[in-house]
């Protein structure tokens, strides 16, 4: 039962964060592209390969991976935003920026969580 309520408190953490990073991101930068989301995407990809390597690599406990991955970066990271975003720039017209944000979405997530494992091994 703790273990549930920490998730909660992590994924309100996590929902609170993305909405004011993506408030800072849309407002510095006047773009079709949901920089917003991608920003935030991918740095919950590196956080959540951070925190898996750290477990796998050192020991860190489950329950703490749990919290921070289902948790934070579950309230944190948003698919059906990018996927939204992603139709809406289609049907809007920019077809190619849509495809540019699936294509620059999946190549820099996984980078980041690849960096993120990384750097658990430091």
């Amino acid at each position: 039962m703790i273990l549930a309520v920490l998730v909660s408190l992590g994924a309100s953490f996590g929902a609170v964060s993305r909405y004011l990073i993506d408030q800072a991101v849309t407002r510095s930068r006047a773009s079709a592209f949901p920089a917003g989301t991608w920003v935030i995407n991918i740095t919950g990809s590196f956080i959540l390969g951070l925190f898996t390597g750290l477990a796998a690599h050192h020991g860190l406990p489950v329950d703490v991976v749990t919290v921070v991955g289902t948790g934070v970066c579950g309230g944190y990271t948003t698919f059906s935003t990018f996927s939204y975003e992603t139709l809406r720039l289609t049907e809007d017209g920019s077809g190619l920026l849509g495809l540019g944000n699936i294509a620059a979405s999946l190549t820099a997530g996984l980078a980041a969580a690849a960096l993120g494992l990384g750097a658990a091994l430091l």
